[in-house]
């Protein structure tokens, strides 16, 4: 399985999409909306985390759109024929989405760290990597779910919609108090949202809401189950 998570990680970094749309993109975002007018320096925090967390669930997403493309040439029939069980074929492709996402949260946070001039103690820094990093799993689950029913170019699709509405409505581009009332009660509900929450009490050093936990711990289950079903019915299928 190692060897397999090696292909899969080389593979997908070679994608200029994904260096451009999944790296590239969240760190112009993040240096445009906060050098575009003169802001606080907690703005700048706050937009650096909703954008490392951009990158993060756009990357997880990906995962994905490699998916179906195996799908589409025959490669998850010929991995049925290896030694590897359905178990480790999933988690091999669910440890690359976990490989993928670091390189767009390490580059938005140095953006943040190097050229905005954000300011955190070192264990913040590496408590809020880990957690937008553990915090991106149900998102590669939901892309896997995506590439294992779809095809090919409805699983680009399908992401890209997941991607803009998830960081849409979960205020991962602007702040939740410019949301209407009505909006802000949506957003609660979004695993975005409570991604974000939980990165920014990381770095503003405050213990993660339970809430938020839980809301999380809901929606990685429900990808969960919705990666599971979708792999067995890709075998149904071919």
């Amino acid at each position: 399985m190692l060897a397999y998570l090696r292909l899969e990680v080389r593979r997908t970094l070679r994608d200029p999409g994904f260096v451009i749309g999944g790296i590239a993109m969240p760190v112009l975002m993040y240096l445009l909306f906060t050098n575009l007018a003169e802001i606080t320096g907690e703005w700048r925090t706050g937009a650096m985390v909703g954008m490392a967390a951009y990158g993060a669930v756009g990357s997880a997403l990906s995962t994905g759109g490699g998916v179906a493309e195996d799908r589409a040439v025959g490669w998850l029939r010929q991995l049925r024929v290896t030694p590897m069980t359905p178990a480790q074929v999933v988690t091999g492709r669910a440890l690359t989405g976990g490989v993928t996402v670091l390189p767009a949260i390490v580059a938005v946070l140095a953006a943040g760290g190097l050229v905005n001039g954000v300011r955190l103690a070192v264990w913040q820094w590496a408590a809020l990597a880990v957690v937008l990093w553990l915090g991106s799993v149900p998102f590669t689950l939901l892309g896997l779910g995506n590439g294992y029913r779809l095809t090919g170019q409805t699983t680009g699709v399908a992401n890209m919609v997941c991607n803009l509405g998830l960081a849409v409505l979960g205020g991962l581009w602007f702040p939740l108090a410019l949301f209407p009332g009505w909006l802000r009660a949506l957003s609660a509900c979004t695993p975005t949202a409570r991604f974000a929450e939980v990165a920014g009490s990381v770095a503003t050093g405050q213990v993660p809401g339970a809430a938020a936990m839980l809301v999380l711990a809901g929606w990685l289950t429900a990808f969960g189950a919705y990666a599971v079903w979708a792999y067995r019915r890709s075998g149904e299928t071919g």
